[in-house]
């Protein structure tokens, strides 16, 4: 049965998923700030939703995945106001705890396998990402290749978390 957590998650992760991207490319960085904030309220409120919702069923790691990648995007959103140079190290720590989340909700066969790959290596690139970083390279969150890369991975698989809870609302 579809719920209005069911609901709202959906819209969250679809608002996250579609002002993210396009906060990626855009030029102007106020409208890229506020574009990023919108996607960081949404992704939180719909992992916070996605949390409580496999915790009921008794899917602990998938909930804690959740439960991650929330912590990640809430350090996202934390930097969004400082600019991209000044946002890097809140960048590094979010995007890691994203690739963790990604990966402990993927573990379990709770999504389908396409989805889980999406998001592995969404986490992959996210990982190395933040490596680069760490060990000198001058990477913003709109550098290309990396870690640009890593988002049409990351919006796959929010489109089938979507999916999901669309098709278990039938």
């Amino acid at each position: 049965m579809r719920t209005t957590s069911d609901i709202i998650a959906s819209l969250g992760l679809a608002i996250g998923g579609a002002f993210g991207l396009a906060g990626t490319f855009v030029a102007s960085a106020p409208l890229r700030e506020t574009l990023w904030t919108i996607d960081g309220v949404a992704l939180v409120v719909a992992t916070a939703l996605l949390t409580m919702k496999y915790q009921r069923l008794g899917n602990d790691c998938v909930a804690a995945g959740f439960l991650t990648f929330l912590a990640g995007e809430s350090l996202l959103l934390a930097g969004n106001a400082a600019g991209l140079e000044a946002s890097v190290p809140s960048y590094v720590g979010g995007i890691s705890l994203w690739a963790a989340g990604l990966v402990m909700v993927s573990a379990p066969g709770t999504f389908a396998l396409w989805m889980r790959l999406t998001a592995l290596v969404a986490a992959v690139l996210f990982v190395v990402s933040a490596g680069m970083i760490l060990w000198g390279a001058p990477l913003l969150p709109t550098s290309a290749p990396l870690p640009a890369a890593g988002y049409p991975f990351l919006v796959l698989t929010f489109i089938g978390w979507i999916w999901t809870l669309v098709r278990e609302g039938r």
